[in-house]
């Protein structure tokens, strides 16, 4: 008897634990899926969160209150690799449970009744929240916030966030919302900062680091505050160069006002993106932290204006669905390029038309054209389609109407979520007429309408004048003298570039006087066509092709320094000698290029060849950025400068964050396994590493 007891006790026992799992699977799956926004609105949350640089984690107390709008008897908070520690309930009779990725609060929940609950948790993130040495970053990215602080992966949840952060008392912090008050004690600080309107939780954002700032104001007085590394003083004016201008053009031509309380912009180590709007908070990359010189090549004015505008599109007003997506980078990136317009002139505006609409219409023509409401289209259709249908837009419906709509669409969706067909409404009842053809037209269909597309751009003399030059490239150079003496003597630096382009593969005696006369107008983006274009460097150029060198432009002098010690080899030593102290940008482009010319050339300063590698290989380490290790990367290994420093570096890097980057780095790395020597030492170097570097490499030897 004692025998069939216990078998029935076990039978049920794993029939009621297999039966609960499954209940539970049952309402997880059937919340998750169902709108829960229909049942709860979550109204703020008031958190104190900590992040931990040493354990790479992060530990908090977060309060939430949220209003009951449909009975039900369970909801949730989004919260993976979240654990809870403790729960301080406002009300007891709310169950708080940690599973499937989420904390579920399970009640009697009644209608229209508010509640609040607390508890504290650790989180240690897989995405959304990165550590380096020296700095901590987020970044949401649509749905990850909820990696370091429970919340909703939903942009149509919008929550008030008031957080204090407690970090180190050495370091900085960026966030959103005004900073309330900092408190300090002998190892650390808590900043307070508040939320005075809801937000998307994905938007919601801190960086911690060595920063300093300087504060300006926008003619409506908004405090805008541009942070820096602070040992990147000199470069702030050239990367912060027009922030001003910009933000004052963009709240006149929207003609609404910038609607948050203030604007703060970081550049963060190895950020993954150009940029990301956090709100208040935009965070981009240090690439763009740039000297006078870079920025002639690589500014920051594009990113800076595209996410000031999505404080606008997406952040104020935002988007229901993927299908609506067009609202936020469509509209960032149409008025990233009216700023744009506004700094470098209407020819740079049709200039990055034109550019787009050729590749737009090169994927149309190929079938793989994309509607601008399909929730799963690339970024240049979201980003390039959708500016451009909106400069169609304004066009066909006039400025008045569409500025008028713009005003009238943000006033009325402010602290919403819409979909495409709300913006379209408010600007037909402006216009008095229906966009049903704008409509089908530019937002259903996946052709690319290149007809009004032309029409629009010959509105341009420029573009005529362009796509005349264009027309000219099959004739000959004597046919086409007298264009040519016209384009080099404009001040249009893209009619020059087209000369220069089409001077190639052309004989010297033709194309001479034109080389000339292109490097006299000392424009330097002229002079960076025929470093570009130019390989084999013809011994009456030699003069002019060596002042390239002194260009202000890093990609010019990139070029220059490799094609000048390719043709003059003789010359080597004195093109190393003339820039042996140029950095470049921040990848460390002009040294490294530097470094690899100096390390194959052979009687160039034989006795420190050994620092010029080493240097070399002090590039691969992770305390520079991404941009800085791919080149160091390659280089190592064409001169196969690998050891078990760099080796390291590479396991180090093919882990990284940043998928590109770390797809690159695994191609090295696989390369290597299947050189013996390499290999023996990547499985020596193995023993020495962490469980996790471990795991990676036997994983990846497998597949080798």
């Amino acid at each position: 008897m004692k025998s069939n007891h216990w078998i029935e006790f076990v039978t049920l026992f794993i029939y009621n634990k297999v039966f609960f799992s499954f209940l539970f699977f049952i309402i997880s799956f059937h919340t998750s899926y169902s709108q829960q926004i229909e049942k709860v609105d979550f109204i703020d949350v008031k958190a104190t969160v900590q992040p931990i640089f040493a354990e790479k984690k992060v530990k908090a107390t977060a309060s939430y209150t949220f209003k009951i709008l449909k009975k039900c008897d369970s909801i949730y908070l989004d919260a993976p690799n979240i654990y809870l520690l403790n729960t301080k309930n406002f009300n007891s009779q709310i169950k708080i449970v940690s599973k499937n990725k989420k904390i579920w609060l399970f009640a009697d929940f009644k209608v229209n009744k508010t509640y609040k609950i607390c508890f504290s948790y650790e989180a240690i993130p897989k995405k959304a929240l990165y550590f380096f040495k020296n700095q901590i970053w987020t970044q949401g990215q649509g749905k990850y916030t909820s990696n370091w602080l429970p919340s909703i992966n939903d942009m149509n949840d919008k929550i008030e966030f008031n957080i204090s952060y407690i970090i180190p008392s050495e370091k900085k912090i960026v966030a959103n919302g005004i900073l309330k008050s900092v408190t300090k004690n002998e190892k650390f600080s808590t900043w307070e900062y508040k939320m005075t309107k809801p937000i998307s939780s994905y938007l919601v954002a801190f960086a911690v680091g060595d920063f300093s700032k300087k504060i300006i104001k926008s003619k409506t007085n908004t405090l805008i505050e541009l942070y820096y590394p602070t040992n990147d003083s000199l470069h702030f004016e050239p990367t912060y160069r027009f922030s001003g201008e910009i933000f004052n053009f963009l709240e006149s031509e929207i003609g609404f006002k910038y609607p948050w309380v203030n604007y703060k912009q970081v550049p963060l180590h190895d950020f993954m993106y150009a940029g990301m709007e956090n709100t208040t908070a935009t965070f981009f990359s240090d690439n763009f932290i740039v000297d006078s010189t870079g920025f002639n090549d690589r500014n920051y004015i594009n990113v800076n204006a595209h996410e000031l505008a999505h404080q606008w599109f997406g952040n104020l007003v935002t988007e229901k669905s993927g299908s609506d997506h067009w609202l936020h980078e469509g509209f960032a990136s149409y008025y990233a390029l009216l700023a744009e317009k506004e700094i470098f002139g209407e020819d740079n505006y049709y200039w990055k038309l034109y550019q787009s609409s050729e590749q737009l219409r090169s994927l149309s023509e190929e079938g793989k054209g994309e509607a601008l409401n399909d929730p799963g289209a690339s970024s240049i259709t979201f980003y390039e389609k959708g500016a451009w249908a909106l400069h169609i837009l304004r066009e066909k419906v006039g400025d008045e109407v569409f500025k008028k709509g713009i005003k009238n669409y943000l006033f009325k969706y402010q602290f919403q979520n819409v979909k495409i067909k709300d913006f379209l409404i408010e600007i037909e009842l402006v216009y008095g007429m229906n966009l049903n053809d704008f409509e089908n037209d530019w937002i259903n269909q996946t052709k690319f309408q290149y007809e009004q597309v032309y029409k629009s751009l010959m509105k341009s003399k420029f573009m005529r004048d362009y796509l005349n030059l264009l027309s000219l490239r099959p004739r000959s150079i004597s046919s086409k003298t007298f264009d040519f003496e016209k384009a080099l003597s404009s001040s249009n630096v893209f009619l020059g570039q087209e000369v220069v382009y089409q001077l190639q593969n052309e004989s010297i005696s033709q194309t001479l006087p034109f080389y000339k006369k292109a490097f006299q107008t000392n424009n330097i983006h002229i002079r960076q066509a025929i470093a570009m274009s130019m390989n084999k460097i013809p011994t009456e150029l030699k003069t002019d092709y060596e002042s390239l060198l002194d260009d202000k432009s890093y990609l010019t002098q990139e070029i220059a320094l490799g094609n000048l010690c390719a043709n003059f080899y003789g010359d080597r030593l004195s093109y190393l000698n003339k820039i042996d102290t140029v950095i470049g940008f921040r990848d460390k482009n002009i040294r490294q290029v530097w470094l690899f010319m100096a390390l194959i050339t052979e009687d160039y300063k034989q006795e420190k060849k050994d620092l010029y590698a080493n240097e070399l290989k002090q590039y691969s380490s992770s305390i520079y950025g991404y941009a800085v290790r791919e080149k160091a990367f390659e280089f190592i290994d064409y001169l196969s400068l690998w050891d078990h420093e760099t080796i390291y570096n590479l396991i180090n890097a093919s882990q990284h964050h940043y998928w590109r980057f770390r797809a690159s780095s695994r191609e090295i790395l696989n390369k290597l396994l299947k050189i013996d020597t390499y290999k023996k030492q990547i499985i020596l170097l193995s023993d020495t590493m962490d469980d996790k570097n471990q795991s990676f490499l036997s994983k990846l030897m497998k597949e080798n």
